[in-house]
């Protein structure tokens, strides 16, 4: 399997991260991707460098507003004089109430930024479009024929909604991947299996049908985003019944998140896709710093090996899975099972 990875990601690395009210550095730290781009190497795995697609594949998906937005964030809010190195919001709109979009940086950062987990540093805007640059690059591949590939993003992005970044994530890769894949597919699947529920690439389709979304994730009662990933959220107008999401219970090892996800597949195959999107989270892992699902090591290639024999085009995003010796091997884990089913 070809692996697609960009090095622009290195000089993105978050220092404001507020959990339970405290500051702490960001668990989306570099060393992430390059212990996976070891565990990918020493398996032997082809590493190709993304083509240059342009502002194109991230419009397809964000809005302009918001693409202003992450561009120039940094340098404005370094222009107040007395801000913070990164930025970071304060307030945010209500929900439901009537709002003027604002002129300033600072109510700007409020209306795009959903969390304190998304900090905008000097090169975040740079490592923001070349992750989404190796999604699009694994999609082109694949629309040119490889039956999977392999994109190694760094930072990830299936909590990024069209105008907001969130939950570590900015440009949202996933929804970029499965959205250039239309271009020859007139349906395509999104199955996440990231711990965390993908809520922005939920939010991105929910009224479309031509785009499958699945999420896998621990219960939303418990875990972030703790707002959506409910069973009961199934689309909206056009996209009614095109979203289903599977909550689960903490601790859930490895049999009982197979038996979730092949009632997952067994959707997939009703949909028929032309091609699917794999958000490849690897916090499911009883030894993630999360701790909230327990997969174990040897389950994440039997995960990835059910998945292989939907018999589908495959990108599988690189999203959640955090630092811990267990990385790498889990990764080399779900590769394996992949490759050894397809």
């Amino acid at each position: 399997m070809k692996v697609v990875y960009s090095d622009q990601h290195l000089d993105h690395d978050p220092r404001q991260f507020l959990v339970r009210g405290r500051f702490k550095r960001s668990n989306e730290q570099p060393e992430r991707a390059q212990r996976l781009l070891a565990a990918v190497k020493a398996g032997g795995h082809a590493v190709v460098a993304p083509a240059a697609y342009g502002a194109a594949p991230r419009a397809a998906v964000h809005t302009p507003e918001y693409l202003r937005f992450l561009e120039t964030a940094y340098a404005r809010w370094q222009e107040l004089g007395d801000a913070s190195e990164e930025v970071l919001p304060n307030i945010h709109p209500f929900p439901g109430q009537p709002f003027t979009y604002p002129d300033s940086i600072v109510g700007q950062a409020g209306y795009h930024m959903g969390d304190a987990a998304c900090s905008i540093g000097p090169a975040t805007w740079r490592a923001a479009t070349a992750s989404a640059e190796v999604a699009t690059h694994a999609a082109q591949l694949v629309a040119d024929g490889e039956r999977a590939v392999y994109a190694l993003c760094r930072p990830p992005g299936h909590h990024a909604y069209v105008d907001r970044a969130n939950g570590f994530c900015y440009l949202n890769n996933v929804a970029i991947a499965a959205q250039h894949l239309r271009q020859w597919h007139a349906r395509v699947a999104i199955l996440d299996i990231d711990m965390h529920h993908g809520n922005g690439t939920q939010g991105i389709f929910y009224r479309r049908a031509d785009v499958l979304t699945i999420s896998l994730h621990g219960d939303p009662r418990l875990f972030t985003p703790f707002f959506t990933g409910h069973a009961h959220e199934k689309g909206e107008g056009d996209g009614l019944g095109y979203n289903l999401n599977l909550p689960l219970a903490r601790g859930t090892g490895d049999e009982a998140y197979l038996a979730a996800l092949r009632g997952a597949c067994d959707t997939l195959r009703a949909f028929a896709p032309g091609a699917l999107v794999v958000a490849l989270g690897l916090d499911a892992h009883e030894r993630d710093p999360y701790q909230a699902l327990a997969v174990t090591t040897p389950g994440f290639a039997r995960i990835t090996a059910e998945i292989a024999r939907l018999g589908l085009p495959t990108v599988l995003v690189q999203e959640g899975g955090y630092l811990s010796d267990d990385l790498g091997p889990n990764l080399s884990s779900a590769l394996r099972g992949f490759e050894g089913a397809a």
